[in-house]
C-alpha cells in the first residue's frame, strides 16, 4: 500500500480459547511489525488479544465499538470509536480495513467474513469458518506471511 499505512482488521470472538487468544496476540504483533494499523471491534477476547499484540510492538490500534461508550474499549485500543450500532458495526470494522484476519469466532465473525468477501477484501482465516474465499492457514505466523504478501501486491 504505497503512500499510506495499511489497515488490517482482526476479527473473532469476544471470548476465545487459549489457542485463539495466543494466535490473535501473535497476529497483532506481526501486523504492527509490518506497519499496519490493527482494527478490531474494540472489546475483549480475540479483539483485545490482537490489540495487546500490536501494542507490544508499538503498533497502532483502532477499536470500532458496538455501543455508545468509548470507555468500553479494551485498554490496548489507541483510538476508540463508539458507533452505537450494535453488531452492525461489523460492517464498519471490515470496511475500515484493507485486509481481514479471522481467528476462530462465532456468528459475528461469520458476518464479518461474509462482508469482507462481498467487498472483495482478502480474508485469511486461522481456525475459523470454512467459507469459500477464505485463505485458511494453520498458524499465526502463516497468517502474518499471507497478509504481508497481500499488502505488497
Amino acid at each position: 500500500m504505497p503512500g499510506r499505512d495499511p489497515y488490517v482488521a482482526v476479527v473473532g470472538s469476544g471470548e476465545g480459547s487459549v489457542q485463539e487468544l495466543e494466535a490473535a496476540e501473535e497476529i497483532g504483533a506481526g501486523l504492527a511489525t509490518l506497519g499496519a494499523v490493527v482494527v478490531t471491534g474494540g472489546l475483549g477476547g480475540v479483539m483485545e488479544a490482537a490489540s495487546r499484540g500490536a501494542k507490544s510492538r508499538r503498533g497502532r490500534t483502532l477499536g470500532l465499538l458496538p455501543g455508545a461508550d468509548r470507555t468500553a474499549a479494551n485498554g490496548w485500543v489507541d483510538i476508540a470509536v463508539a458507533t452505537g450500532l450494535g453488531e452492525l458495526r461489523n460492517g464498519l470494522v471490515v470496511r475500515a480495513a484493507d485486509a481481514v484476519v479471522a481467528v476462530g469466532g462465532g456468528p459475528g465473525t461469520l458476518s464479518e467474513i461474509a462482508l469482507a468477501l462481498k467487498a472483495g477484501l482478502p480474508v485469511v482465516g486461522v481456525g475459523t469458518w470454512d467459507v469459500h474465499g477464505v485463505d485458511h492457514v494453520t498458524t499465526a505466523g502463516e497468517a502474518i506471511h499471507r497478509i504481508e504478501s497481500v499488502l505488497r501486491d
